[in-house]
């Protein structure tokens, strides 16, 4: 009998949030993930009604909807963050000792987004589906969910080295599921080193990039006034997010600009896209455009000189394989292991630990090989990053049976 006429696989995914409005890492990865499985599985996805994570208010007010084929099942959230409490725990916990893992149970609670009917209807509904995927380890969704499917469950963690990834509440989530998906080498070896998990099935799987068939950069111009040379930041706007030490080093860098290479045309600029949480300088040389439609993004990418991620946290970074599948060089923030790693087998890239090798890496570009860092961006993706590899890979994974 051909696979075409066997009964698909019904599939779950678990994300704390999901739409075409939510702006944000994981939920971006998921929402790519569940289009490119569809053809093989009946896919759904199991999320909140909320938009941001800054208070988790529901804005989605369908329990059930679908988008782009694929069946949305929305949970209202019990209660709003709180950040006093939240902060009031991790006091707590990181300074006073108080880490058992009720507390830090407690703390993840406060996180949120608090949604115990959809890890109800994980438990309830169990056997209605044959696999669970759980995508990000840190919110209460994938906590809470998975320990009741954990014989039918697949866990992409998007792992780094943050401070409550050493609290007690996600031990036990490492050694869960029957099998793990990385997205990098450098996360696999950071989520070993620390829960001694290497016995649980795995592999590292990255993600394809999808790129309009068209970029246009003076669209991008015309419609946003933006003049002469720029580098581009794409993501949440956010302390957590490195943007407070971003804006403070180009602040620098446009006060000593007469010094350095990028100085004609007014100078070097900084684009800013994405939701900010928090409060962006009032400077000539720095245009926030916000939240801003996926052409004008791909635009704004294909028109920079390089894109800058400056967080110390990522497990992948969609936003640099964008950049990069556009020919587009990037800077990261070197403490980063996964970032230093794409610009390290790239080639395509520059990394900076303070602000004097931020300023080298913007010479670098500008000092005659510039056009070579933009062929080995590009090449990088190319290689490595293609859809078809992927989900190739995610098929052998899903197919391959489970011990439950």
């Amino acid at each position: 009998m051909g696979r075409e006429n066997k009964k698909k696989k019904r599939i779950a995914f678990i994300n704390q949030r999901y739409g075409r409005e939510v702006n944000g890492g994981s939920e971006s990865y998921t929402m790519q993930m569940a289009q490119h499985l569809k053809a093989e599985y009946e896919v759904e996805v199991l999320t909140s009604k909320a938009l941001t994570y800054d208070k988790w208010e529901d804005y989605y007010e369908a329990d059930i909807e679908e988008i782009d084929g694929i069946k949305v099942r929305r949970f209202g959230v019990r209660k709003k963050r709180n950040r006093y409490v939240q902060r009031l725990l991790k006091i707590l916990i990181t300074r006073l000792g108080c880490g058992s893992l009720a507390m830090t149970a407690l703390w993840n609670k406060a996180l949120g987004p608090y949604v115990p009917d959809l890890v109800d209807y994980i438990g309830t509904h169990r056997d209605e589906y044959d696999v669970f995927i759980f995508v990000t380890y840190m919110y209460y969704p994938a906590v809470f969910g998975m320990e009741k499917v954990r014989d039918k469950a697949v866990f992409v963690p998007t792992a780094h080295d943050e401070y409550n990834i050493y609290f007690k509440v996600y031990e036990k989530m490492f050694h869960m599921p029957q099998k793990i998906v990385y997205l990098t080498e450098e996360e696999r070896a950071f989520v070993e080193g620390q829960f001694h998990n290497e016995k649980i099935e795995h592999k590292v799987i990255g993600i394809g990039i999808d790129l309009p068939e068209r970029v246009d950069t003076e669209r991008f111009r015309r419609k946003y006034g933006i003049e002469g040379d720029y580098i581009i930041y794409a993501g949440r706007v956010d302390e957590e997010k490195g943007c407070g030490e971003m804006f403070a080093f180009f602040r620098r860098y446009a006060e000593e600009q007469e010094r350095h290479a990028w100085k004609e045309e007014g100078g070097m600029h900084l684009v800013v896209l994405g939701k900010k949480y928090m409060e962006i300088p009032d400077l000539e040389n720095i245009h926030y455009l916000g939240f801003v439609p996926d052409e004008d993004k791909y635009d704004g990418m294909a028109g920079a000189v390089a894109l800058w991620l400056p967080s110390r946290f990522e497990s992948l970074s969609i936003s640099v394989l964008e950049a990069m599948a556009l020919s587009r060089p990037v800077i990261v923030n070197g403490k980063c292991d996964v970032l230093k790693g794409h610009c390290e087998r790239s080639g395509g890239g520059l990394w900076y630990e303070d602000y004097e090798s931020f300023a080298g890496a913007m010479e670098a570009l500008a000092d005659g090989g510039y056009d070579s860092y933009c062929k080995r961006a590009k090449a990088y993706v190319e290689k490595y990053y293609r859809w078809d590899k992927v989900t190739e890979a995610w098929k052998e994974l899903l197919d391959s049976g489970f011990d439950g």
